[in-house]
């Protein structure tokens, strides 16, 4: 008996069932071709999001003495201006959102006092007013014509100018550090709700000062998150185009489609978008080496369940300060420009409604079919990448993740840039071929163009989906035979849904505002929203501007409204 049983199990591994055998080399035969078939599709995929990025760069290597005497030329004239422009602006608006974002979080997550919870969302809404709409909505209201001036004239009985010029670099700095100091808000409070509140409590027993308990152990430990979020917002500011075309600003995104658009100047433009880029490469480096060192911050001392460290609770006058304190990013970066813009639509302002909405219609359904293309594409593209990433992990597609995650860093003027170089090159080349004008006067060249910058965007929702898939459940699905591809669509895609629709609508929102990309490379007679509102503002048609300015804010929400209940769901 113990011969016949030893017999089996000693030639079980010699001789295995071949059927068996078959099976798993049919398996892993499958998992390496299909592994080869994502490398092969991977590679034009990640050539078509880096390409704009590497034609700027390969133009610094074509140096010769035009391109030479162009720099040395912009040198002595407008890079100065440029620079210092752009430079003055930056610190502006670090020092404002850094002020405005850490001091709402701070009060918001460190003390308690009532409507405390619908502030917490609330401070959120500038996110949804594009900096250019903004600027579109104080300009109308402040200028020498408009209501404010012409109420102060006429109650102090007064002529002349009442207040000062908007349309300045400080009057532009006001407006980005309002609509963008949630991104201080955002991650300052996060980092002060994983930690802080309890080391809080903890120096409070030991008898420690309110002052003392925020200034050495709250805020040092959100520096990172600050940091963080200030690049952020900078990056925001180089690559701004609307703000500074209207403002009359000499920024390097303004300089850009000037010397590309109106002068025709193409070596000036890319040794501009190079410089640009070089900016913005090291604010993401910075911003990079922030998020490293946040790691610090972890979520064990988070609270659970909805519970929270205990925090003074602030009454009467205090808590009426704290609601004005609360109140004033938010009037100013979203109700204000809100408020601005519904005046004239209400009172029929200079506005012929049947011509207004007329022009209305083709310019939403432009801007959504370019939307949802783009959003379509770009959450396809993404989860391909994420997929492939999971399925077949190696450093080509860990490589060309970390390529595409990069687009939503780099300038819109900088994309289109980096698009009609080759485009130029080739067509001077091969004059016959039509590539450039299928780049130039279809949609090709537009959707492009957003691929490249918004693909980042949904890439990291479905990131994030996959970071909440264990790696259990993809070894389980092998064990019953689903492997390779069918893994992403039978076992992944039900469990991304969440993930996938949200960067679709987020690539969506996006789009819609897109302002430097679409203007120049978009089809002829296709106006979108955004395009349509900043030309009838630049004719200083500010009330016609009115409606498609608010209808890019209306689409905005949808991000915020999203982020909101992401917040109070992770908050409890």
């Amino acid at each position: 008996m113990r011969n016949s049983t030893a017999i089996p199990l000693s030639s079980e591994p010699n001789d295995p069932d071949p059927d068996t055998s078959s099976a798993r080399m049919s398996g892993h035969t499958r998992a390496r071709l299909g592994g080869w078939i994502a490398r092969f599709w991977l590679l034009p995929v990640g050539v078509m999001l880096v390409l704009p990025v590497l034609a700027v760069l390969a133009a610094a290597l074509q140096w010769n003495a035009e391109s030479a005497d162009i720099v040395r030329e912009m040198a002595l004239t407008v890079l100065p201006e440029y620079a210092w422009t752009s430079l003055l602006l930056c610190v502006l608006v670090a020092v404002g959102t850094l002020f405005l974002g850490l001091g709402s979080a701070s009060l918001v997550t460190l003390f308690d006092f009532r409507g405390r919870r619908q502030w917490e969302w609330l401070l959120l809404l500038p996110l949804a007013m594009p900096a250019y709409v903004s600027a579109y909505a104080y300009t109308d209201f402040l200028q020498f014509s408009g209501p404010a001036q012409t109420w102060l004239r006429e109650a102090l009985q007064a002529e002349g100018r009442m207040l000062p010029e908007v349309r300045t670099v400080w009057g532009a700095a006001f407006l980005f550090i309002v609509t963008l100091y949630p991104y201080v808000y955002l991650l300052a409070r996060t980092a002060l709700l994983e930690r802080a509140t309890h080391l809080m409590e903890a120096a409070a027993m030991l008898g420690t000062g309110l002052r003392t308990r925020i200034l050495r152990v709250a805020l040092p430990l959100v520096r990172p998150s600050v940091a963080a979020g200030v690049a952020l917002a900078l990056m925001e500011v180089l690559a701004d185009f609307g703000v500074s075309s209207y403002f009359g600003i000499q920024t390097f995104t303004a300089g850009i489609i000037k010397a590309w658009v109106v002068m025709d100047d193409h070596i000036a433009a890319t040794q501009l978008a190079l410089v640009l880029l070089a900016t913005v490469a090291l604010l993401l480096w910075l911003e990079r080496r922030a998020r490293r060192r946040m790691r610090f911050a972890s979520s064990r001392g988070q609270r659970q369940g909805g519970t929270q460290g205990r925090v003074p609770v602030l009454q009467g006058g205090r808590a009426m300060v704290a609601h004005l304190l609360c109140a004033v990013p938010v009037v100013l970066g979203f109700a204000a420009p809100v408020l601005m813009m519904l005046r004239p639509l209400l009172q029929g302002l200079e506005l012929d409604q049947e011509v207004m909405w007329a022009q209305f219609l083709p310019w939403a359904w432009n801007s959504i079919r370019l939307g949802l293309s783009a959003a379509v594409l770009a959450t396809l593209l993404a989860l391909a990448l994420a997929g492939s990433a999971r399925l077949f992990p190696g450093r080509m597609t860990g490589g060309l993740m970390q390529l595409a995650s990069l687009g939503y860093a780099v300038p819109g003027a900088v994309i289109v840039v980096g698009l009609l170089l080759p485009v130029a090159a080739l067509q001077a080349w091969q004059p016959e071929w039509t590539i450039g004008g299928l780049v130039t006067t279809t949609v090709l060249g537009v959707l492009w163009a957003y691929l490249v910058r918004f693909t980042a965007v949904a890439l990291q929702s479905v990131q994030g989906g996959y970071a909440r898939i264990p790696a259990s459940q993809d070894e389980s699905a092998r064990l019953l035979g689903i492997g390779g591809w069918r893994l992403l669509g039978q076992v992944h895609l039900p469990l991304l849904r969440g993930p996938v629709l949200a960067g679709l609508l987020l690539v969506f929102v996006d789009v819609m505002k897109e302002l430097p990309a679409t203007m120049v490379l978009r089809p002829f007679n296709m106006d979108t929203l955004a395009v349509s509102a900043f030309q009838l503002a630049r004719d200083e048609r500010l009330t016609e501007a009115a409606l498609p300015s608010l209808a890019l804010v209306l689409a905005g929400l949808v991000p915020v409204i999203l982020l909101s209940r992401s917040l109070r769901r992770r908050n409890g």
